[in-house]
């Protein structure tokens, strides 16, 4: 577990932007069910908050390789870990013959504070319907309007080598099927893994993307105050680790957690005690809570 214990965290009210707004008004429920051939697909957005006031990206596009004759019970991938999963684009060739294609999902293209995505808030990224198959990736691919706001200066935040696309690979027991025909999934980005100072002023964006789903995992939350603690939470045992900045009221969520015993540590600021509680039991599609944690001088 990192040690927190000197991390200060400012008073910053994060405001989502209006295009992630639109997103989740949207109901995907409402929309047309995919045919006989077809699947429908939902991919949303959530973070695993890092320490900046605001970080910003602009997503023009999200795409799905789909494999049309794959067959899921020879899926021989399921041993991948998430760290595997993410690298630029590279101009790699992924078609094999007509049983591979790429394929556009909609999307509302703009620039996404990444930061106003936690404690359980998310966005709808991108979804539509698309060809009945196994989806292998995702291709997400990113405008020149990527920044970052720390201590309120406004840092340009550049990609390795100029690249642009985006490549999650999936395994074929990655989507919730919540309707026949229609999945969904959840696309986490670890900002604290994802940005790389290089040197003063200077930050490069190298995405590390964690995929769950709500069905597979199980969530953790409750109450920190006061807020004037500035509180910093870490949930964690001793193969997983997650971050919580709480909101105003103090609530948190964590979620995508894998079921198992975890522990959660308060770090706490202008001179309130640090608080550890120790045995928490996360199981998967299900909600445990820390209860309210009251911090004390």
């Amino acid at each position: 577990m990192k040690n927190l214990r000197n991390l200060r965290w400012p008073l910053v009210l994060l405001a989502v932007v209006a295009v992630a707004a639109y997103a989740c008004r949207k109901d995907a429920s409402t929309e047309p069910g995919p045919g006989p051939n077809e699947q429908k697909l939902s991919i949303y957005m959530s973070d695993d908050p890092g320490f900046f006031d605001n970080v910003y990206l602009d997503i023009r596009k999200v795409e799905v390789l789909v494999d049309t004759c794959a067959d899921d019970s020879n899926d021989d991938d399921r041993n991948w870990d998430w760290r595997d999963r993410c690298w630029w684009d590279e101009d790699r060739h992924d078609d094999k013959g007509k049983c591979e294609m790429w394929d556009s999902l909609d999307i509302k293209p703009g620039v996404y504070d990444i930061l106003s995505l936690r404690n359980g808030a998310d966005t709808l990224l991108a979804g539509g319907i698309v060809a009945k198959g196994t989806v292998k990736k995702i291709r997400i691919t990113l405008g020149k309007n990527n920044s970052l706001v720390k201590d309120s200066i406004t840092y340009p935040l550049t990609s390795v080598a100029g690249q642009v696309k985006i490549i999650i690979k999936l395994r074929s027991d990655d989507w919730d099927e919540i309707a026949s025909g229609s999945f969904r999934l959840w696309l986490d980005f670890d900002l604290n893994r994802s940005i790389v100072k290089v040197w003063n002023g200077k930050f490069i964006l190298k995405p590390v993307i964690t995929v769950y789903t709500l069905k597979a995992t199980g969530s953790l939350g409750g109450q920190v105050t006061p807020h004037a603690a500035w509180p910093v939470v870490t949930v964690y045992n001793s193969t997983d680790t997650a971050f919580a900045l709480p909101w105003i009221t103090g609530d948190f969520l964590v979620r995508g957690l894998k079921p198992g015993e975890y522990n959660v540590f308060v770090n706490a600021s202008n001179g309130y005690r640090d608080t550890t509680i120790t045995g928490i039991t996360v199981e998967r599609n299900k909600f445990s809570a820390t209860g309210k944690i009251v911090l004390t001088k």
